[in-house]
């Protein structure tokens, strides 16, 4: 991923629980702010070691003002590790290429970075573009470690 921003915040909790929640598509709804709609539209077959019968393309609609849109999402698994993303189609994005990357760095405490990089149809200068990112990764971590330390 060229040009992206990235940030880490540690979990009270073990890897395989953080990526439990990364990968519960359907509850992002509940705790990913501006997610109105996150559809598994493809899953990877259950005999898959490293994806497990998890998502391979999943469908949100996104609504953060002053961001509205729609887009699909193609993800590769590293087990309970890391997870990687790639736009497949949007409206408002050209491209989205993101990363969970899980470092269990105790028992039972996990350091989870975000790396983002985004692009929009509409111009937007460098350090903009930046902050949008920058904001979303840490409002997204933030709500990952209040969803997965809470049991949810």
């Amino acid at each position: 991923m060229a040009e992206q921003t990235s940030s880490s915040i540690v979990v009270d909790a073990p890897a395989a629980d953080v990526m439990a929640v990364i990968a519960d598509f359907p509850a992002y709804p509940e705790w990913a702010k501006g997610v109105t709609v996150a559809d598994v539209r493809e899953s990877f077959d259950e005999a898959d070691p490293e994806a497990r019968g998890r998502a391979k393309e999943v469908y949100f609609a996104l609504d953060v003002a002053p961001i509205k849109d729609e887009y699909t999402l193609s993800y590769t698994w590293s087990g309970d590790r890391q997870v990687t993303w790639t736009l497949v189609q949007g409206k408002m994005l050209r491209s989205l290429d993101g990363a969970y990357v899980l470092d269990e760095v105790a028992p039972g405490r996990t350091e989870v970075t975000y790396r983002l990089a985004l692009d929009v149809s509409i111009p937007l200068i460098g350090m903009l573009k930046r902050k949008g990112e920058k904001i979303l990764i840490d409002t997204a971590l933030k709500g990952l470690k209040k969803r997965v330390e809470s049991g949810s």
